[in-house]
């Protein structure tokens, strides 16, 4: 390995792996192509159905008979590293102020049929009297672009599959579908909206995997091991990478060989120039585990990364929901902020809370603030507030719907309540719409989504409908006041959409 050290240079992966042979053929990966012909058609039309699977593979026509394909053969048009830029970053061949305007149309037509389902009820004034522009009864503000356009990931998480070549040590991301047994990993250093930094940690990654003799873990029933990398970076530069390890029958002693050959490599190999702050195992028999099925285990480095943000020390956990976009969300916050109308006699609910700096960086404005959120870690990172000198913030680990009434009945007392949720994308669990509708004391909710369709639209119809005892539905309903788009998500359909209820 010393002499490979001396003889390639580190700062290159793909060198690196020509050298010791473990590339893909020349000619396999056709990384010129030219663009899939009706592109803007199809994400134009598609951009405000909610449903994008279309921009991954064509639906099987009825009665066509499933054929199984070979798991290397991934599209058979156009560049790899081109249709997954289509498929991850699909408004990246247009300029930013025309991505601006195609979300903001996909924004505007996602109000229109909300209020279309609120019109249809009967007897309730649901949007202000004053017609607005855009054939909106709400007032839509134009969208707010992010600050940054390229490369503001502060997170991405790479999988491990087979690649165009068929090598099933390959790390990037997924092109293609699981029923069509199509899946290809691309490379996914290409990608507009990933930063360099990540992009290094990944390709390292992969040149570890292919020199270890243990096999990748692709499908659970089909043994293997190595499995998924997650890289996240805080504004400094700091970077903490996660891998994600399948332990199948391996016993205790064999799990630390593989550990501290992960770490070796890291540390004093190859993968030494990522310069990581902090690396970390985790060892999961499921999909997904959280830090409480599957303990995060810190190989070296510092346990946390810390971000600064609206003038706060945000402590960052390993598996901490943050936003992706830390420019935009200082954006997204100082937006939610002057909505919410926060003041000294205001008691600010924030609601799936995260790392809690929706209430931190308001704390100043109100005389308390009360967090709640499902990650315990993240709850951890949120009471780190001694860190800001803040004393009036209250966070509480748990499932919202659960905590949320009895803290609600505690705070019937006369004072005023400013709501604010940023649920997952499943939305709000019908408890938690319940307690929030059914407490006099909320007068204001903000609600972000940056998936303002589904269970987000069915959650805003149940805040805004009249009252209904079988739904336990008694309080007086919200009224959508306004609306502001914040582009935290360049090159991509998505969009940070804030609504502004008031009752």
């Amino acid at each position: 390995m010393a002499r490979i050290k001396r003889r390639v240079p580190m700062h290159s992966p793909r060198c690196f792996l020509s050298r010791v042979g473990l590339t893909s053929k020349p000619g396999l990966l056709p990384w010129c192509a030219t663009k899939p012909p009706g592109w803007s058609q199809l994400f134009l039309g598609s951009a405000c159905e909610g449903n994008f699977t279309g921009m991954i593979a064509k639906k099987r026509q009825r009665g066509q008979k499933s054929q199984k394909k070979p798991s290397h053969v991934g599209p058979l048009d156009g560049s790899w590293q081109e249709r997954l830029a289509d498929v991850v970053t699909p408004l990246w061949r247009l300029s930013y102020e025309e991505q601006l305007k195609v979300k903001f149309e996909a924004q505007k037509k996602i109000l229109q049929r909300l209020e279309s389902y609120l019109q249809k009820l009967n007897g309730v004034n649901v949007t202000t009297s004053a017609s607005r522009a855009e054939g909106l009864s709400c007032l839509l503000h134009p969208i707010i672009p992010s600050p940054v356009i390229n490369g503001y990931r502060n997170k991405s998480t790479f999988s491990v599959n087979r690649g165009p070549d068929g090598n099933p040590k390959t790390v990037g991301y997924y092109l293609g579908t699981w029923r069509d047994r199509s899946i290809v990993c691309v490379w996914s250093n290409h990608l507009k909206n990933i930063p360099e930094k990540h992009n290094q940690v990944a390709q390292y990654y992969e040149v570890f995997l292919r020199q270890s003799p243990m096999e990748p873990c692709l499908l659970f029933h089909e043994g293997g091991y190595w499995r998924e990398l997650i890289v996240r970076t805080n504004s400094r530069g700091h970077m903490m990478a996660i891998i994600t390890f399948h332990p199948q029958e391996l016993r205790q002693e064999e799990l630390s060989v593989q550990k501290e050959a992960v770490k070796k490599f890291f540390t004093s190999g190859p993968g030494a120039v990522c310069d990581l702050t902090s690396l970390y195992f985790q060892e999961s028999t499921m999909m997904h585990c959280s830090h409480q099925q599957s303990p995060y285990q810190l190989l070296f480095g510092e346990p946390h990364l810390y971000e600064d943000l609206l003038g706060l020390k945000i402590r960052i956990s390993p598996d901490a929901f943050f936003q992706i976009n830390t420019a935009g969300a200082e954006v997204l916050y100082r937006t939610v902020g002057e909505l919410s109308g926060v003041n000294s006699n205001t008691i600010l609910l924030d609601i799936c809370c995260g790392t809690g700096v929706i209430g931190l960086s308001l704390a100043q404005y109100a005389s308390q603030v009360l967090g709640i959120e499902l990650v315990e870690q993240a709850v951890q990172n949120a009471r780190t507030a001694a860190f800001n000198g803040i004393t009036n913030c209250e966070f509480h680990a748990g499932r919202a719907e659960k905590i949320l009434p009895q803290l609600l009945k505690s705070k019937e007392d006369g004072q005023f309540i400013v709501a604010v949720v940023n649920p997952a994308r499943a939305g709000l669990h019908y408890q938690v719409v319940q307690a929030i509708r059914n407490c006099r004391a909320i007068r204001t909710l903000i609600f972000v989504s940056c998936k303002p369709h589904g269970e987000t639209t069915r959650n805003i119809i149940e805040l805004c409908c009249p009252p209904d005892s079988a739904k336990k539905l008694l309080g007086e309903p919200f009224v959508l006041r306004k609306a502001v788009s914040v582009d935290l998500f360049p090159h991509t359909l998505d969009c940070e959409l804030v609504l502004l209820l008031a009752r």
